[in-house]
């Protein structure tokens, strides 16, 4: 069986807070725990009224209490929007807290609009050209792989696993050439899918982290008892997506019968290029989706996402996508 693992955006849905979005993700991922999946990553993004995952160290140390051995971590970082030592400190504390358990993917996007710079006073553009060079700093001052003027504590010597995350060839290529476990968010933007895996693992260098590439893809997979009741609670995720894309983001709405059909041609072209890493049904079809979709790509591993209005259905699509997986053997 392939091994799974959970992303979550910590949504914010309409009618509740980030008091209640915090809980409920506590609460899935002590679900992802009992059910078996290998990992719980939550999402950093910025300014944005329906995800409350922007202090994304603070969400992981909050997860940490609430598990017992599940690992636990950014997917990702943005670390343009940061520097180096402090993430290093943070992901270091968080080590210290949960050893053993703790990720730290990084991502060069901004997670946010580009008015987020003003806020951090940052120029992100330029940030963004120095990533390579802030990631070999970061693991340095993780590991002192590079004799550096300054240490953190906690940090140095915190044994957490970095990863290199992306959608586009440019974080394949150097998730290559820094040896490090590379996770393609295919579940938002599928494109480049196929090429950046086949960079990877075409350029791999080895490490002392890693001897051999390790990839993984991301799915939205939403799974209930019926292909109906499943398209219904993705339609939460589908209006969260046009209108996030369309420049009016807010709450994760109630699902709403039909939606895809009230669409015009442009917004139902924006879900349907999703499709690809999708499986949205019942056990069977999610089952059959991911199946095929590990066959294609080869992946490690499969981070699958997907919100639901209803947080209690979420946590069942948890169970019942371990279960369906689970009665099928997956060749990675």
């Amino acid at each position: 069986m392939i091994p799974l693992s959970v992303l979550d955006l910590v949504p914010i849905r309409e009618g509740s807070d980030a008091h209640d979005a915090l809980a409920q993700a506590c609460a899935l991922a002590r679900v992802a725990e009992e059910a078996g999946y290998r990992r719980y990553w939550v999402a950093e993004h910025h300014a944005t009224p329906g995800i409350a995952g922007g202090a994304t160290a603070v969400v992981l140390a909050a997860i940490g209490h609430a598990t017992r051995m599940i690992r636990i971590g950014a997917g990702g970082i943005m670390l343009p929007n940061h520097n180096p030592f402090v993430i290093a400190e943070q992901f270091g504390t968080l080590d210290a807290l949960f050893p053993g358990r703790v990720d730290l993917g990084l991502g060069r996007a901004p997670g946010a609009a580009p008015i987020l710079g003003q806020a951090l006073r940052k120029d992100l553009g330029r940030a963004a050209e120095y990533f390579p060079q802030d990631v070999v700093e970061l693991r340095a001052l993780l590991t002192g792989d590079i004799d550096l003027p300054i240490s953190a504590t906690p940090g140095l010597g915190a044994k957490v696993d970095l990863w290199m995350l992306g959608s586009s060839l440019f974080g394949a290529q150097l998730a290559a050439r820094l040896g490090l476990p590379y996770a393609f968010a295919s579940h938002f933007a599928p494109d480049h899918l196929d090429a950046a895996l086949a960079t990877y693992r075409e350029q791999f260098q080895p490490s002392a982290q890693l001897d051999q590439p390790y990839a993984v893809a991301a799915m939205t997979v939403i799974c209930a008892d019926t292909d109906s009741e499943a398209e219904l609670l993705a339609s939460s995720q589908d209006q969260a997506f046009v209108r996030l894309r369309t420049g009016d983001p807010g709450k994760l709405p109630p699902p709403l019968p039909h939606y895809r059909q009230s669409l015009s041609l442009s917004e139902r072209g924006m879900l349907e290029r999703l499709g690809a890493a999708r499986a949205v049904g019942s056990p069977q079809t999610v089952r059959d989706k991911i199946a095929r979709f590990v066959e294609r790509t080869r992946a490690d591993e499969i981070i699958v996402s997907g919100a639901t209005f209803d947080p209690l259905a979420r946590q069942a699509s948890l169970r019942l996508t371990m279960e369906a997986v689970g009665g099928t053997a997956l060749a990675a």
